[in-house]
Order: structure tokens, then sequence, then C-alpha cells
């Protein structure tokens, strides 16, 4: 495969914080790289330094092979986080737009077939709702027919069904072999669509692969949750590593039938148990004791 971006050592430090701290990795043509994390581990400052947008105190950024030039600026597609459409412009108009502000360009219908724009291209953009939203940041991404996208959180704060929708445009995206970076809070997300994904926390890249390969080597067991409260006393006798939550406990037994004995040796209701196998938020918080969304 072809590495269409690589990263090298970078750094981006402030007075008082090193928001990205030595991070490499490298992309293949045609993947999706997730970038996940709580708040404040440094995802969106890493994005917007390999953007450009924001200058790196130090490392190397390369470009199929080169440093970052004109070919990286016509080729690359960019949804931001947050971003405010023009006033007064309709879908289309918005859309049209921001396509001739490029040379190279996407095909019109294309677009709008791709990001589901059909039925609201004549609102006024301050019409539309949350998901439609993001469906025209995200055909405003793909203007200019990129290579390389990427979409810096764009399903955060959207309902399921919004979500699920962005979803199958970024599907469609890699159907079409382009190659997208995406950062995101979401576990099931990042397991869905990255085919490969790197874990980040105080500016530093903790682990990366591909996620079922991450949950088989280190958190391949699984996790049972009881909403009631339950002494430390009790938790300490089983035989694994456990966590509180708001209305309950999370445990991540090392044996599920030896955990559910011990439990009902004890005296514990099991009623409103819950067991499911591991998943990409369970590893983040054995990797750092904080949950994804932190």
């Amino acid at each position: 495969m072809n590495t269409v971006l690589e990263v090298k050592n970078l750094t981006k430090f402030y007075p008082e914080v090193k928001a990205i701290n030595g991070v490499s990795f490298s992309i293949e043509k045609g993947i999706c790289f997730g970038l996940l994390g709580p708040n404040g581990a440094g995802k969106t400052t890493t994005i917007e330094v390999i953007e450009g947008i924001v200058p790196p105190t130090s490392g190397e950024i390369l470009y199929r092979g080169k440093s970052r030039g004109a070919r990286f600026r016509e080729e690359v597609g960019i949804q931001f986080q947050n971003t405010e459409l023009p006033a007064f412009l309709s879908v289309k108009e918005t859309l049209e737009t921001f396509r001739s502000l490029y040379g190279r360009k996407s095909d019109m219908d294309e677009l709008i077939e791709i990001c589901y724009l059909q039925e609201i291209l004549n609102h006024d953009n301050r019409k539309i709702s949350g998901g439609q939203k993001q469906r025209l940041l995200l055909a405003m991404a793909l203007a200019n027919d990129p290579e390389l996208i990427f979409l810096d959180e764009p399903t955060t704060g959207l309902d399921p069904q919004s979500r699920r929708h962005l979803w199958d445009i970024v599907r469609n995206i890699k159907a079409r072999e382009k190659t997208v970076v995406l950062t995101t809070h979401y576990m099931e997300e990042a397991q869905i669509l990255c085919d490969i994904i790197a874990i980040m926390d105080y500016g530093k890249i903790i682990a990366a692969g591909p996620p079922e390969k991450l949950l088989e080597e280190q958190c391949s067991g699984t996790a049972v949750i009881l909403h009631e409260h339950i002494d430390e006393k009790t938790l300490n006798s089983i035989q694994g590593n456990w966590v509180r939550m708001k209305d309950g406990v999370e445990i991540y037994p090392e044996n599920l039938n030896d955990c559910i004995k011990t439990l009902m040796n004890l005296g514990i209701n099991l009623s409103k148990m819950t067991v499911r196998p591991q998943n990409l938020e369970d590893l983040f918080l054995k990797l750092t004791g904080k949950r994804l969304r932190a």
C-alpha cells in the first residue's frame, strides 16, 4: 500500500502545556485512521498542525513522501469541529460557492448524492437541522475532490440517526479509495469506521493498531455491570479489576464463571446484571484510568 501521510516525532508546546509530545504515525491510502482520546488529549491540536493551521514546535510531516506544499493544499479536504455557514445562502448556493474556490472540483451531482442533500438543496442555511448541517459541511470538505479528508469529531452532538447517516457517508468516501483521518470521542464510531486507531492521552500516542487486534491483545475479556452499590471488600474478593459508575459498578473479571459464582455466594442481586465483551472504551480505561469521553 502507498503511504499517504507520515508524521515523525511531532511536538507542539505552549508555555504551560505540551499539547503534542512526540507523536509519530503513518497512514496508508484508502483507510480510515482514527485518533481517539478524552478532551485535552491532543487530538484536535495534532490534526490542526498536520493541516497547516497551527505551526509545530518540532517534527516532520510528509504527504506522499514529500514536505507539504501546493499539492497537499489542493488534495486535502477539511471538516472542522465548529464552522459557521454563510447566512442568507441556500444549501445549494453554499456548495456552489465553495466548489468555485478550487481549480480541482468534485462533480456537483455526486456531492449531493453522497451527502444526502437532495431534499434540502433550496433550504436556507439558518433553517437546517444539526445533522443536515454536518452533511453540508462534509460536502464542503469534499468540494475539491480531495484524496485525504480530515474529519474532526464530525458526529459530536448528533442524534443516533444523524450519526449513522454520517457513518454511511464515510463508508462511501472510503469505497472511492479516499483516505480519511477521523477524530472522535465515540468508541462505537471508531470500531465501525476505522481500520487503524491511535489512542492519545496527554499529547502522546499510548496505543495504536487495528481495533480488533488491540482488543485481542490487551482487552479481550468481559465486563460485568451491576446497577447497585457493592462495598469495596466484596469487590476486592473478586479476581480482576473494577471501577465504580454513577449508578453501580463495572467488574472486569479474570474468569467470568468464577466471578458470577462469587457474587452469588455473597448474596449479590444479579437480576439486573449485564455481561458484555470489553470494548475500546474499556481499553482506554485500562490504559489511562479515564473514560474515553471524559
